[in-house]
């Protein structure tokens, strides 16, 4: 802990969305973290989980399990599944960029 530098009073002191946290100009300091594009990359994650369940079901009823089978439907499923992470890292960044919220720590 660094201690109060007055950075969060810079920061959240008069934010309206704060107002659990008492009246404007007479908060109390805490540990504040806004939500802001959470509900996005939580459906995307959901989304890319769902598409793996799908991917699992069709290689058990295409190979007769999830794991083997033939060489290539192993690198397609491989590929699949790498396809979706880097989909839910890219979407999630872009969403969180486009948000404003560059997520660098500031200093």
């Amino acid at each position: 802990l660094r201690g109060h530098d007055g950075r969060w009073h810079d920061m959240y002191q008069m934010d309206p969305e704060l107002t659990w946290l008492g009246p404007a100009g007479a908060r109390a300091q805490a540990f504040v973290v806004k939500a802001g594009s959470l509900a996005f990359s939580v459906t995307v994650f959901s989304t890319c989980a769902m598409l793996c369940l799908l991917l699992l079901a069709l290689r058990r009823r295409l190979v007769g399990g999830e794991l083997g089978g033939p060489r290539l439907m192993k690198w397609l499923s491989f590929a699949f599944l790498v396809l979706l992470w880097f989909l839910y890292i890219g979407l999630s960044s872009w969403q969180s960029l486009a948000a404003g919220g560059g997520g660098g720590c500031a200093s």
